[in-house]
């Protein structure tokens, strides 16, 4: 290909780009990297062309055929590591020609794509199995609350600002406005001189100095502090005419952001946005990656290199190869074996498919810390069907003791095999005791192995072994943990939420669902996921993991119920009607409690039989757990349970 200017990333004596721009042409290939305009690189194309068809006797590009070049070319952005495709939407494939040609000078992880904020262009990647170009890197929801406390900002009066580094915006909340109005006349005067003089000016990159939060607010409220005639305002005018714009501002604000806190996972991943957007954004959110993925997801997903599929046959991602070839550290981890084993079995499984990309659950995504101890190995997994209009979306976990733990403990290879199988069938048997007991799970999962090297600290490193995994589909829902709490406000939605809440609760400890290692129970932190009707009030709590399920089993019911009283607890302050909302919780959880106990006795014959071939260890195995809690259920008292929860949740 022919170059006109200095070759991508070329530098100067002191280290700067000799371009920051380029053009690609396709009609005549080619691309101009001098350092000048989009515009001019075009002017300096065709007076190339023209250069050179003048040389070899031809007459110039007719009108029309300079037309046909310039329709056919894409404009570049050169930063000191990148290389930014520029796409016109209407017209990806030259994007995607462009991107096949820069292969051949810089790695493609180089390669990014502008205008992610277009549909056209993000479904383009997807559909290339490409997510993973246009992924924000994953961060923890603690170095999320440390970006967001950081960028908390003062002018010259109250830190009420947020920052944002890279445009120089600050914002301005109306909860930030909440500790204005707390000030003297005086003080309160120059901050709201401040604000509307920040609303006003631009600061030297061009962007406003001051914006209002989120940046969906409506114009009107905006233009009515910027245009507010400050001198001509006695101190009780201006603070009424702020007044009454604060509260057309909260009013227009979505429920979901009226919280404004960290633990409010809609307002954090807004405001986490918000100060870390970039100029040139080259990356979109996981929700326009997904559509109608839940809000715990946001910048917790490592997409990873995927595949797409044309006329039958399956085609990973160009990454993996350059992987192999170059053994680069970074690059052999983002293109992740197990996930190309997945994507190898999986097409082996869906058969028709056009794309499928799959990205790894690189944080645990409870609100609190897992006391499990264990996150597992999770990946989701986003593939179309051919023929079918939209995508579906998959939820892996891999078993947590398969042979590879089990060589780690030193076992031979047999051993390892034999335990691993014996877990997956212990899995299966509490998935369905959880059912059986009234456990709202997903109706179906998928259950497979693949094949995998093994390298750990055993005799067989480096030998294949299978692979044990569960899958099931995403559940679009909202997890307990991360609702909104302006929507306890309406007692509507708290009084669904409550006895829904309540009837889970109850199975949950039926079942004895606690943590391995400490034993806490994992209620309330992750697994349950709220599903709201078109009134947008709670229909149904489904359950995605019955991890932890008959761990204990020994305990009577009386001796664990207070531990599910942090539920109702937890909310008190959001609620308005606690007393309500704790009552219906209480009667839901000891109902279901009694509907549970109730439905075993009629039909004890059937629940004492079920697992009656399988083995009977007092040790611990499935059977033996089961009868175990099928006994302490039926030996409960339910007057009891509902005094012991009614206390625990006054306190």
């Amino acid at each position: 290909m022919k170059i006109l200017g200095e070759k991508i990333f070329a530098k100067d004596e002191n280290g700067m780009l000799l371009s920051r721009i380029g053009t690609m042409f396709f009609r005549t290939p080619g691309l101009v990297t001098s350092r000048t305009v989009h515009a001019m690189q075009r002017m300096l194309w065709l007076d190339d062309i023209n250069a050179t068809r003048a040389a070899a006797g031809e007459p110039p590009l007719t009108p029309e055929e300079e037309d046909a070049e310039l329709e056919q070319s894409v404009d570049l952005i050169f930063t000191e590591d990148a290389v930014l495709i520029r796409p016109d939407p209407e017209r990806m494939d030259l994007a995607l020609r462009a991107d096949e040609a820069l292969r051949s000078m810089v790695s493609k992880r180089q390669i990014r794509y502008l205008n992610t904020n277009s549909v056209k262009v993000r479904n383009a990647l997807c559909e290339r199995g490409e997510n993973w170009r246009m992924s924000r890197h994953p961060i923890s929801d603690d170095d999320m609350v440390t970006i967001i406390e950081r960028s908390r900002v003062a002018i010259e009066c109250l830190p009420v600002y947020y920052y944002n580094g890279t445009t120089g915006t600050r914002f301005i909340t109306a909860g930030g406005y909440a500790d204005v109005v707390k000030l003297p006349d005086a003080e309160y005067r120059r901050q709201i001189e401040e604000v509307v003089s920040g609303l006003n000016k631009r600061n030297r990159l061009g962007h406003p100095e001051v914006m209002l939060f989120p940046s969906s607010t409506p114009i009107e409220i905006t233009k009515a502090l910027k245009n507010l005639p400050l001198a001509e305002l006695s101190d009780t005018e201006l603070r009424r005419a702020v007044d009454k714009i604060a509260v057309d501002w909260r009013a227009s604000l979505p429920v979901e952001l009226r919280d404004e806190s960290v633990s409010n996972y809609e307002w954090r991943n807004a405001m986490c946005h918000t100060v870390t957007h970039q100029l040139n954004e080259t990356a979109a959110d996981e929700r326009e990656l997904v559509s109608g993925i839940a809000a715990e997801f946001y910048r917790q997903i490592e997409w990873l290199p995927g595949a797409r599929i044309i006329d039958g046959e399956l085609i990973f991602d160009e990454l993996y190869d350059e992987a192999a070839r170059t053994q680069d550290p970074e690059l052999l981890s983002l293109c992740d074996g197990r996930a190309k084993a997945l994507i190898f079995n999986l097409t082996r499984v869906f058969g028709a498919v056009d794309f499928i990309n799959i990205g790894r659950i690189a944080h645990s995504l409870s609100l609190k810390p897992n006391p499990s101890g264990h996150r597992g190995s999770i990946y989701i997994i986003q593939y179309r069907d051919s023929g079918a209009t939209n995508p579906k979306m998959l939820i892996l976990r891999f078993q947590k003791w398969g042979v590879a733990e089990h060589l780690d403990e030193g076992k031979d290879l047999m051993r390892a095999m034999l335990e691993s199988d014996e877990y997956s069938d212990y899995i299966l048997d509490r998935r369905l005791m959880c059912r059986q007991l009234g456990m709202n799970l997903p109706k179906r999962i998928g259950f497979g192995h693949f094949t995998e090297k093994y390298h750990g600290r055993n005799q067989y490193n480096g030998i294949s072994v299978r692979t044990a995994c569960l899958v099931r589909p995403y559940i679009r829902g909202t997890a307990s943990d991360k609702i909104p709490p302006p929507r306890y406000r309406n007692p509507a939605f708290a009084e669904r939420f409550a006895k829904l809440m309540g009837e889970a609760g109850a199975v949950d400890l039926i079942v004895g669902r606690r943590s391995s290692t400490t034993k806490e129970i994992l209620f309330d932190h992750s697994y349950e996921i709220v599903l709201c009707g078109d009134a947008g009030l709670p229909d149904s709590v489904k359950v995605t993991d019955h991890a932890g399920s008959f761990v204990d089993y020994e305990s009577e019911l009386k001796d664990g119920i207070a531990d599910y009283a942090e539920v109702v607890r937890s909310r008190r302050q959001f609620v308005t009607d606690y007393d309500a909302f704790a009552k219906k919780y209480v009667e839901a959880f000891v109902g279901k409690i009694a509907e549970v106990q109730a439905i075993y006795r009629s039909r004890r014959r059937a629940y004492d039989g079920l697992f009656a071939d399988r083995p009977f260890d007092t040790n611990g195995s499935g059977a033996y757990r089961w009868s175990r809690a099928l006994a302490r259920l039926d030996r409960a008292d339910v007057d009891e349970l509902r005094a012991r929860l009614g206390e625990a949740v006054a306190c």
